[in-house]
Formats: structure tokens, sequence, C-alpha cells
């Protein structure tokens, strides 16, 4: 299994560190991927994180999750990436696994494909999540789409992924690792 974890420039860090954090704890390979030609790519606070790829050297038939973290203006340049929007369409007619938390679940919005879905993200994005049913979860699964409300929900995003693809016994025991779960 293979998460590509797409970085624009604003970018929350936490949020999107995190998430990958605890998937390659749970050995989930996860790319990196800068939407941009550049594989530096700075985030909302100034914190530069070098990428594995950029957005023209992936191939999406080998991917089984796309996750994209929130962040302003991190969300709104992640949704200028023609490549991505266009794949993230793709990915969800075939019913492979998207992850968004934050900001980041209105590109889903936008895109139509949380119509009839429950659906989470930042406080004040609801509106954005076109056709969801709107939940306060920290992360809801609802199909082939996660979603998670921000920053403090990091943990439970990763979390969530590892326990849809390898079970809820490794996301507790790695919970427990990791004194999440005390």
């Amino acid at each position: 299994m293979k998460v590509f974890a797409f970085f624009a420039e604003g970018y929350e860090e936490i949020e999107g560190l995190t998430v990958i954090d605890i998937l390659r704890r749970a050995d989930i390979e996860v790319d990196m991927i800068s939407v941009t030609d550049e594989l530096s790519v700075a985030g909302a606070h100034g914190i530069v994180v070098n990428m594995d790829k950029t957005v023209g050297e992936v191939n999406f038939a080998e991917g089984d999750m796309i996750f994209l973290p929130g962040g302003i203006p991190g969300t709104p340049n992640l949704e200028k990436c023609e490549v991505l929007i266009k794949n993230i369409l793709e990915y969800n007619k075939t019913g492979k696994k998207l992850a968004a938390i934050c900001a980041a679940p209105s590109i889903y919005g936008h895109l139509g494909i949380l119509e009839g879905k429950k659906a989470t993200c930042y406080p004040g994005f609801e509106d954005e999540l076109k056709g969801a049913v709107t939940v306060n979860d920290k992360v809801v699964t609802d199909g082939n789409i996660t979603t998670s409300r921000g920053m403090g929900t990091s943990i439970d995003l990763g979390l969530e992924i590892v326990k849809i693809f390898k079970g809820e016994g490794l996301a507790t025991e790695l919970g427990r690792k990791i004194q999440y779960y005390i």
C-alpha cells in the first residue's frame, strides 16, 4: 500500500508531518509530493521540508490513497494543481482512498465528491463541503473518503488511516506506543 501526500506552499506543518510519521511507523509507504517543480516546500509557519518527488514524477496508478494536509494558503495552492485535481477525481471514480484534514476537505467539496457523505473540516469551512452531511467528529470515514478537523486531530487521522489499511489492532497498538492511548 502506498499513500501520496501532497504539499503546497503554506501547508499546515503539523497536519502533514504528523500523519506521515504515524503512517511510516506502521510501515505504510508514503511519498511526500510537491505540487510544484521545487522539492522544498515551506509551510504556513516557515518550516521548509524537502519532498520525495514533484507532482510531475508521480505515477498515480501506483497509489492507494491521496492525502491532503490543510493550511492557508496551502489548501488553495493545492487546489490550483490541475494534475492533482484530475487524479483526485480519478481516485474517487475508481473507489481509491482519499483523505484530507483542516481546510483541505473543502477541495473534495468543491469537486462534488462529498455529496451525501459524512465529512468534517476546520470550523468555518463547512459551507465548502458541498453536499456533505457535516459532523463535528475528530475524524470521519465514509466510504473511500476520510476527513479530519485540524492540527489537534492529526494523530487521530493518522491512526484512522492505519486502521483502514492495517486494521484496528495495529492502530490501537501504535496509539499506545506513541503514548496517545495511555
